[in-house]
């Protein structure tokens, strides 16, 4: 997968339905384990509440893992629903958990539903959704002479200097899509940019406004 939608950082949401308090937490994820987790995290802070149901989709080793869960909510009527909506907004690598505290009134199958989806919309839209792009982190060596110059270039290609390191010479850690490394390898080759070494870390997921 070269890119997917997800979502920034983390987002929030409480709205009362008949005297039932929903609270929406909505997560960034990049496994299964690290969701698990927030899991746990979360039921454990909101220990004192009938229900958190969660969904998640993830992408994981090239696949994309789904699971939902009711908390012992009707069937049907809580996990699933949210799953299907974080699917229909094609949200990836993003874990919802929906805290419920039981007002007293029963809301009945129908109130649910809408109830779980309500919260989960609310969450998703007081945070904001990112494009992830498939690009590469890499190790940057160069002069103290020539720093200004390649921080100009990155910012007019739109890579991300994460890290820098002063020593004898400037390492640098930077974040950048496929395409621009490839130019970036082009105009160090040609010597378009001064550069004393290029090394590539690792693949990594870039962050992109939508």
């Amino acid at each position: 997968m070269e890119e997917f939608i997800s979502i920034k950082e983390h987002s929030y949401s409480e709205f009362m339905e008949k005297k039932s308090k929903f609270i929406g937490n909505l997560f960034y994820v990049e496994s299964v384990e690290e969701a698990e987790e927030i899991i746990k995290k979360v039921r454990k802070k909101y220990f004192d509440a009938k229900h958190n149901c969660i969904a998640y989709r993830i992408l994981e080793k090239e696949q994309i893992v789904e699971r939902f869960s009711d908390d012992g909510e009707p069937q049907g009527t809580a996990g699933a629903p949210m799953l299907n909506i974080l699917q229909k907004n094609n949200l990836l690598n993003v874990l919802i958990v929906v805290t419920r505290y039981f007002g007293g009134i029963l809301l009945g199958t129908g109130g649910l539903l809408r109830a779980y989806q309500n919260s989960l919309m609310l969450t998703i839209e007081n945070g904001e959704k990112v494009k992830k792009c498939a690009g590469d982190v890499l190790e940057i060596v160069l002069e103290y002479s020539d720093f200004e110059n390649f921080k100009y270039y990155c910012k007019n290609n739109k890579i991300n200097i994460t890290k820098t390191e002063y020593a004898e010479k400037i390492v640098c850690k930077i974040e950048l899509e496929v395409d621009k490394k490839q130019k970036l390898l082009k105009d160090f080759e040609t010597k378009n940019i001064k550069l004393s070494n290029i090394k590539e870390l690792y693949k990594k997921f870039i962050t992109k406004s939508i």
